[in-house]
């Protein structure tokens, strides 16, 4: 893609200018996680850092091609490098996939609601993912690793179609070894080699590990996956108010004034994407809304 950094002046583009503007970015590198999902790193071509908390997603902006929304993937504690994994599973993410280092591309952001990290302070932490859905789910891991001391257990619950789509695999044992978060993974259809668990997430759910009357439960993957594991969470006790579940929607402005994202009463770019689950239930029992 053609290098576009000469056609955008970033001083018209500060942080905290006008939402519906991207901000420049050149790609400083992609690394190739899986056979359909990537990830990449940016920097601001303005220098500036980029802030943003564990759950809030960006609108990138592929330039000729448009524009999707994308969860945060990176360490919030280090704002010169923003960090995005996605699955090229679109026209805009297909043509993201296939940006190299050098290229630019445009950011609007951050929106949208964090993980409420600070709700499971003194108490078990557990995060239950399912595929692409750990991408989110990380930058809350990373703060929860940096500050271990804040919690009790810290658990990780991964599940994936098969060995060959467990994401940030390499990962999963430094945050084992090196910040006690333990992780316990499940695919839907052993391959190859693999031999670990066989079956769904929410096997894992009822396998314990953790004390189900002091925890708090984050919860990202696709809907139904997150339904089932909701619900095999109340089952070991887990109440509802100490579940929070991050929701994909069809973004399009990430302010709340386009509508696309609507759920309900809610904007799902204004008021989510991270909701507590008692505050979601009642409209997440409604299939397809």
């Amino acid at each position: 893609m053609d290098d576009l950094s000469s056609l955008i002046d970033p001083a018209a583009t500060p942080a905290g200018d006008d939402p519906m503007r991207p901000r420049p970015f050149r790609i400083a590198r992609v690394r190739k996680d899986l056979a359909d999902t990537f990830t990449l790193y940016l920097t601001a071509l303005d220098g500036a850092p980029f802030a943003f908390r564990p759950g809030q997603f960006n609108m990138l902006y592929v330039f000729g091609v448009g524009e999707v929304p994308i969860s945060i993937s990176g360490d919030p504690a280090d704002p010169a490098v923003l960090v995005h994994t996605t699955r090229a599973v679109g026209t805009v993410t297909e043509a993201m996939g296939r940006l190299k280092a050098g290229d630019v591309i445009g950011v609007r952001g951050p929106f949208g609601s964090p993980w409420p990290i600070e709700a499971a302070h003194g108490q078990d932490v557990v995060f239950v993912a399912g595929g692409v859905g750990l991408a989110p789910l990380r930058p809350a891991i990373l703060a929860v690793a940096r500050h271990r001391e804040r919690f009790a257990n810290a658990l990780l619950l991964y599940g994936s179609r098969t060995p060959e789509d467990l994401l940030y695999r390499r990962e999963m044992p430094v945050w084992r070894s090196r910040h006690d978060i333990a992780s316990h993974v499940t695919v839907d259809r052993a391959t190859g080699r693999w031999t670990g668990r066989v079956g769904v997430v929410t096997k894992l759910i009822r396998s314990g590990g953790f004390d189900h009357r002091h925890a708090v439960a984050y919860v990202c993957g696709p809907e139904v996956m997150m339904r089932y594991a909701v619900q095999a969470l109340d089952a070991v006790g887990v109440t509802a108010d100490r579940v929070y579940v991050s929701m994909e929607r069809n973004m399009k402005c990430g302010i709340g004034l386009c509508g696309h994202c609507q759920l309900g009463p809610h904007f799902v770019c204004r008021d989510g994407p991270v909701y507590r689950f008692d505050r979601l239930g009642p409209l997440f029992d409604i299939w397809e809304l």
